[in-house]
């Protein structure tokens, strides 16, 4: 399953998500779209993600399938950080 967990500097703009906590990357993406939606930011460009890479850190598969393989704009957990 895909995780994302907000990154603390960015947590003043999600305030219904705990910064620091892993949660599913879907249910984190449906809050910040409904965030959106309630504002009414239509005017606002459309990002090609809902997740900006560097508000959230991401680990475990993507919708594909694969494991997310670390690179330089997504974090990764292995076993030595549990």
């Amino acid at each position: 399953m895909r995780e994302a967990r907000l990154k603390p500097e960015y947590a003043e703009l999600y305030p219904t998500l705990t910064p620091g906590q892993w949660e599913p990357a879907a249910r984190v993406a449906e809050a910040v779209l409904a965030r959106l939606l309630l504002l009414e930011i239509s005017e606002a460009p459309v990002q090609e993600r809902v997740l900006q890479e560097e508000h959230f850190e991401f680990r475990g598969e993507t919708p594909g399938g694969a494991s997310a393989a670390p690179d330089k704009t997504r974090s990764f957990d292995g076993p030595e950080s549990r």
